[in-house]
């Protein structure tokens, strides 16, 4: 085995802000604990709660690194006491509470899955987060079944790219938001049945069209805000809503009597500072129905632009330019 440095180059968040805010910093290499793994990083996802963490706006749970980064991918270097699933030279990806910004990053040993065959490493680092997040809200907790109307907000954004795949492949017909005629072209590609341009259509009426005023089963939503009662308005009676993010605000003035009078259900959830317990569930029903369908080529990462981790004020700038399809990537060298 080769011996460890003592210690690594990581993004460091000396005060919140900007872009510019992320800083390249030298940081002891972290020891593995009971049930924890040790990666040498080759690549780490850009996600939008890094931004909002960057921002001050998003703390890490206690006990997780103040280095931003939930999802990493690599080779697997020491070992924690216990640890039964894997051994050194593995190469996972693993869904983090926090430190995938830097070349050595901690994971629970249970959040960590097999890179699937035939993925990049830098591909590989692109599923945990959203592929974690799209499991446990639509199929977990809003129990989309074959058959059913599904409805995204952001389809080119990597949760949008990563739902529109999986409800497709698990027999939904697929509806979903995007900002431009380029970007719902790639979701028609992704397996969209119906891309909606909401900068030029209002995408309850279109919905209510294409449905013959049903309405969807299932809703993913991202944006919050005025999207909220609209939801309401595009959804079928006993509808399931699953809120994972407010981009447009989360403190909205709304009549819930849509609500009652449809039957709807209205869930939230997070998934950072969930127990290690429940990941590794969410981890397991992966590796079991998702990462086979990886495997076959029949759901894939979207991958945007990739920056070298010294550059993650870049990747941030893109991120919220919101240019981006797919996901944004850091690679480590």
């Amino acid at each position: 085995m080769t011996e460890l440095p003592a210690t690594m180059t990581a993004i460091g968040l000396p005060t919140p802000g900007g872009p510019e805010a992320l800083v390249p910093e030298q940081r002891p290499v972290p020891a593995p604990g009971a049930g924890e793994i040790l990666v040498k990083v080759a690549a780490a996802g850009v996600n939008r709660p890094d931004v909002m963490q960057r921002k001050g706006l998003y703390p890490p749970p206690p006990g997780a690194p103040d280095i931003p980064g939930l999802e990493i991918s690599g080779e697997v270097v020491a070992l924690g006491e216990g640890v039964t699933r894997w051994k050194l030279g593995d190469k996972v990806c693993a869904l983090v509470s926090g430190g995938g910004y830097a070349q050595y990053c901690l994971a629970d040993e249970g959040s960590t899955l097999p890179v699937p065959a035939g993925l990049s490493m830098v591909e590989a680092a692109a599923l945990p987060e959203t592929f974690f997040t799209v499991w446990t809200n639509v199929f977990d907790l809003a129990g989309l079944k074959a058959g059913e109307r599904f409805l995204v907000h952001g389809g080119t954004s990597g949760i949008g790219t990563t739902a529109i795949q999986l409800a497709k492949a698990f027999g939904a017909t697929v509806f979903t938001t995007a900002g431009s005629a380029e970007k719902c072209e790639v979701c028609r590609q992704l397996g969209a049945d119906v891309a909606i341009d909401y900068k030029s259509e209002d995408f309850v009426a279109v919905v209510k069209d294409k449905t013959g005023g049903k309405g969807v089963n299932v809703i993913l939503d991202m944006v919050g805000g005025s999207y909220i009662a609209r939801n309401y308005e595009a959804a079928a009676p006993q509808a399931r809503l699953v809120q994972i993010a407010f981009m447009e605000g989360s403190k909205v003035q709304i009549d819930f009597m849509r609500l009652m009078l449809k039957r709807l259900s209205h869930m939230g959830s997070t998934l950072r500072s969930r127990p290690k317990a429940e990941k590794a569930t969410i981890a397991a029903a992966l590796v079991e129905k998702v990462w086979p369908l990886i495997a076959a080529g029949t759901v894939k990462p979207v991958l945007d632009q990739s920056f070298p981790l010294e550059k993650a004020s870049e990747a941030h700038a893109r991120m919220e330019s919101s240019a981006h399809i797919g996901k944004i990537m850091l690679t480590v060298g």
